[in-house]
């Protein structure tokens, strides 16, 4: 090939990159691995599954809703554009319900709600008992300090990016990072039982 040959093909696959580069942009895929830095879950690198509906028990990654993303970025809880990490604690059709500082799920207390956080403000609180509703999700982390729905109660599933599974993460703040390798979420269970944890 001749030097003005090079310089075509060169020209050609530059705009094909180019290109492609623009259309995945365009098309804003949904993030396949996600590093968590807040210790409502173990820190470290997750893997997200896009795809199925989660169930009960699943660990999830969630774009917040437009009024709580802002509320969160403006008490530096998390960034405007991060998403949360949180376990599905109820899906649509179960009964939840805050009364005082504790939370049910279905009658069984669930979590324990603080009335401040870490600086002294006043921790968002409903009250009351609601269904979680089609397209909905009830959030809780293991952190008893954790921000989810024991706060703002049931979210919109609009914002699911997926299901998460760890592959880099701390077992507690301070300890090193584990390896947890790299494998598919683990599958939904099709039913759970009473109080039993799903299998």
């Amino acid at each position: 090939m001749t030097r003005k040959g090079y310089g075509c093909a060169t020209g050609i696959l530059a705009g094909l990159f180019g290109s492609l580069f623009v259309i995945v942009t365009a098309l804003a895929p949904a993030p396949r691995l996600m590093w968590n830095a807040s210790a409502s879950e173990p820190i470290g690198l997750y893997r997200v599954t896009p795809g199925e509906q989660p169930v009960r028990g699943d660990l999830v990654v969630i774009e917040p809703p437009a009024r709580l993303a802002h509320l969160l970025a403006e008490r530096r809880y998390l960034p405007v554009g991060v998403p949360l990490l949180k376990q599905v604690a109820a899906g649509p059709g179960a009964r939840v319900c805050r009364h005082g500082d504790v939370v049910t799920i279905d009658g069984t207390r669930k979590a324990v709600a603080r009335p401040r956080d870490r600086l002294g403000r006043a921790l968002p609180t409903w009250q009351g008992c609601r269904i979680v509703g089609r397209g909905e999700l009830f959030l809780l982390a293991g952190a008893p300090d954790s921000m989810d729905s024991r706060y703002f109660g049931p979210i919109p599933a609009d914002g699911l990016l997926g299901r998460a599974s760890p592959i880099l993460t701390r077992d507690a703040p301070g300890q090193p990072l584990r390896w947890r390798g790299v494998r598919a979420a683990p599958a939904s269970p099709s039913h759970c039982k009473g109080d039993s944890p799903c299998k």
